[in-house]
């Protein structure tokens, strides 16, 4: 029923492990194949996936203020719940700490919905002519041609990737998504070259990465 459009799971370590299995084909392929014994049916399954967990079962790890009361197993225990080869099919994972009263009672203005749309649009014009012709109809989808072809960094993203990858130890699929992120990035700042400065943002957007190998 998300077909192009949005599945929001919130509390994601609380669903069923094999659950959220499941969601490894859709994401992968953009298709739901159910097979029974008398017949197998195939249906369209392409969304977008965003997922809300917390950073642990008490949900204090790293609060500043609320000491957390779990020890480092039943964290590990919690995360584990996550499988790796679900998270590597997840584009972008970030922490979103507490918001401070001071922010939260802030009037100042930030940048307006408006504008920030305006930015989007542009860059998924870019994405729609750089794809004309093409079955990619943005960078989430691109195969490993593509990838190839429009994601090359630049000199120092190279090597910030490579030394990245070493030390996390980063998946094959994990190191493809970091540079279709990349490429957004570079899209949204206006550029045509993806350097180490939109490669470093991408890498930033890969936190649970970043604990899994810690």
């Amino acid at each position: 029923m998300a077909n192009h459009g949005v599945l929001f799971l919130d509390e994601l370590p609380e669903f069923k492990k094999h659950v959220l299995e499941v969601l490894r084909q859709p994401l992968e392929d953009g298709r739901v194949s159910i097979s029974r014994s008398l017949m197998s049916l195939t249906y369209p399954s392409r969304f977008m996936l965003v997922a809300a967990m917390n950073p642990c079962p008490c949900g204090y790890l790293g609060d500043p203020l609320h000491p957390c009361s779990c020890t480092p197993v039943m964290v590990q225990r919690y995360r584990s719940r996550i499988s790796g080869p679900l998270l590597d099919r997840i584009d972008i994972h970030i922490e979103v700490p507490a918001v401070k009263y001071r922010d939260l009672a802030d009037r100042s203005e930030g940048e307006s919905s408006r504008d920030i749309g305006s930015r989007v649009e542009r860059a998924r014009e870019v994405q729609r002519d750089r794809f004309r012709g093409s079955k990619v109809h943005s960078n989430a989808q691109m195969t490993p041609r593509f990838i190839k072809k429009f994601c090359e960094p630049d000199a120092a993203g190279s090597r910030m990737l490579e030394l990245v990858t070493d030390r996390l130890g980063l998946s094959a699929r994990s190191y493809s998504r970091i540079l279709k992120v990349a490429r957004t990035i570079a899209d949204l700042d206006g550029s045509d070259a993806v350097r180490e400065q939109h490669v470093s943002e991408a890498i930033q957007y890969r936190s649970l990465d970043r604990k899994v190998s810690s």
